[in-house]
């Protein structure tokens, strides 16, 4: 199964651009039953491997603004530290079900402004103006939200890339992809030392995500973007629902035992 999920997981991520992360953590936690710190550190670490595949090609196509890069670094990368600090002190104080709701909430919110942004982006034909420097202070935040969750980078920073900068599409992706793979890689070494994440699992999924990368950018000139990202979006948004049902049905002794789960490091 954890193959599968790697194949599927790293050919969405080069079909559409949207970070790992994102796509990762709900999926351990809902159909593997990985505890929720757990599944973040998994999901930075094999959102680096995927996405150390893809950086490559996009590299090689000159698709990396290598200026405006820097700009979206200079937010965030503090920002992915301050929000792995912040993960650490939840699953110390054993608020497994806090974990789980903050998890639900940032999936919601971040699948509704995509599909929000989907529908008016469809619409504007003009370029965007040049606000590049105004990236720092954006990419803090998400920054931190990929520290804390994950998830965030590959979404946010496409949207912000798309409205602030007069970057082509091809750009925006190669760009974006470059950003999610270095905050991932400070962030999954946050998490690697905090002994967050199975090697087993982690292997599976990264030897299965060799697949599905190749596989996502043989086809990426093929298939059409768009329809791809608005049906992730909708069922990202669905699970992410399902997340705060979860947390909300959780038994009141999960937080303090999947806190000792994840200290003892299996």
């Amino acid at each position: 199964m954890a193959y599968i999920l790697g194949f599927l997981i790293a050919l969405f991520i080069a079909l559409t651009g949207v970070g790992a992360g994102t796509i990762t953590v709900p999926t351990l936690v809902l159909f593997l039953g990985v505890p929720s710190a757990e599944a973040v550190g998994i999901g930075l670490m094999f959102s680096t491997a995927v996405k150390l595949m893809l950086v490559p090609a996009q590299v090689a196509r000159g698709n990396v603004a290598w200026r405006t890069l820097g700009f979206m670094l200079l937010g965030g990368a503090p920002g992915v530290l301050i929000g792995s600090l912040f993960l650490k002190h939840l699953i110390t104080s054993g608020a497994q079900n806090v974990l789980n709701a903050l998890l639900g909430l940032v999936l919601v919110a971040t699948a509704a402004s995509q599909l929000i942004f989907h529908f008016r982006s469809g619409r504007r034909t003009e370029q965007a103006a040049d606000r590049t420097s105004w990236l720092p202070w954006l990419m803090l935040p998400v920054g931190a939200e990929v520290g804390f969750s994950s998830a965030g980078a590959g979404a946010l920073g496409s949207a912000a890339l798309l409205t602030l900068t007069p970057l082509s599409p091809a750009q925006v992706v190669g760009t974006d992809i470059a950003f999610g793979f270095l905050v991932s890689l400070i962030g999954s070494g946050a998490h690697f030392f905090s002994q967050g994440a199975s090697p087993e699992l982690l292997t599976k999924l990264v030897a299965g995500g060799l697949f599905g990368a190749i596989a996502g950018t043989l086809l990426s000139v093929r298939i059409p973007r768009r329809p791809l990202r608005l049906a992730l979006w909708i069922w990202l948004l669905i699970l992410g629902g399902q997340f705060l049902i979860t947390s909300y049905k959780a038994p009141a002794q999960a937080p303090k035992q999947t806190a000792s789960h994840f200290q003892q490091g299996r």
